[in-house]
């Protein structure tokens, strides 16, 4: 018997697309997350920073290991927003954050915070903003830092250095994007979405049906 149910049911019914709109809880949220996450970089600026050096004493090119955290507010606003130019948004709202209260690179936050947001929309949007598991995370961190490393290659002279040491920063600094970006903020959405603080989001939504 043929009935409307079958109709709906069909594997030739087209699936319903997404509205990648923004609505205004995703620019308030991602506005909260931006401010949130440069708080978090004012912090990481020492604490990171220290690390960093420490790391580049010992072999140079070693120092990328710290730098992920820097990177994580386009996977963060990627993962919950999921909407085309929120990893841009929430990222280069972050490095405007620091670089408005302060920090020891000025003017040069707002770029880097431009070229690595770009970086994991870039991922977000090969995906065509439909997938945000752990994997598509990881790569959205790791082309944070790729971008970084480009970008950098100009504004901290990186260009005139040696093949082995940038050889070794793009890989670590790929790395920690990977693991201290996507891994670490893949986390983080995890968990703000267990308790519920992400429930008018997808990114909340697919973990409570897990559940």
């Amino acid at each position: 018997m043929h009935t409307a149910a079958s109709e709906t049911s069909s594997p030739s019914t087209p699936r319903k697309s997404r509205d990648l709109r923004w609505r205004v809880v995703d620019i308030v949220v991602a506005s909260v997350i931006g401010v949130a996450t440069g708080l978090l970089f004012l912090f990481w600026n020492n604490v990171g920073y220290a690390w960093f050096s420490a790391a580049d004493a010992l072999t140079p090119g070693l120092g990328g290991v710290a730098v992920g955290i820097w990177l994580i507010g386009g996977v963060l606003g990627g993962l919950i927003i999921r909407k085309p130019g929120a990893a841009l948004f929430v990222e280069l709202l972050a490095a405007i954050v620091s670089a408005l209260i302060g920090n020891q690179w000025g003017i040069e936050t707002i770029y880097s915070g431009l070229a690595q947001g770009l970086g994991a929309e870039l991922v977000f949007a090969i995906f065509a903003y439909r997938r945000f598991g752990l994997m598509p995370a990881m790569l959205a961190g790791a082309a944070a830092g790729a971008a970084a490393w480009t970008l950098e290659l100009f504004t901290s002279g990186n260009l005139a250095k040696s093949a082995e040491f940038l050889g070794l920063y793009f890989t670590t600094v790929v790395i920690s994007g990977a693991v201290l970006a996507g891994l670490l903020g893949w986390l983080i959405v995890r968990g703000l979405a267990a308790t519920g603080a992400l429930s008018r989001f997808a990114a909340g939504q697919d973990v409570a049906q897990r559940v």
